[in-house]
């Protein structure tokens, strides 16, 4: 059974810095796609960050050049380090894993996805 145990949520203000983590288990390998979502209430989710199977990053607009995708695939541990913080960025933060190793566009698109976390909270405080 796949899990996603995301965690590195808090508040902090604007400028500051979080490193989100999403720890992964129940995968048979450590080859999958997965992403980093997020949500504010009365708002569709949206993607944040996607990392393919081969390791590719890719970012929305408003975050590239601010939030950095890593991935250690040997603790199948995928990490979002989120620089300059701004109050935009608060939202529930969610994690999302699919054996599917080319998403392509689907990568933005919360239905591509099969497995999600619980969701860590982001506050940015002006």
């Amino acid at each position: 059974q796949v899990q996603l145990v995301e965690s590195g949520g808090g508040s902090v203000q604007a400028g500051g810095s979080l490193r989100l983590s999403c720890a992964a288990s129940g995968f048979s390998d450590s080859v999958f796609s997965m992403a980093w979502f997020r949500q504010t209430p009365g708002k569709e989710r949206e993607g944040v960050a996607a990392m393919d199977a081969d390791g590719t990053a890719s970012y929305r607009d408003s975050v590239r050049g601010r939030f950095i995708l890593s991935k250690d695939n040997a603790k199948k541990t995928l990490y979002l380090q989120m620089n300059r913080l701004k109050p935009d960025d608060s939202a529930m933060y969610y994690c999302a894993a699919d054996s599917n190793r080319a998403m392509g566009w689907g990568r933005w698109v919360p239905n591509e996805y099969h497995h999600w976390g619980q969701g860590t909270q982001v506050t940015v405080s002006s």
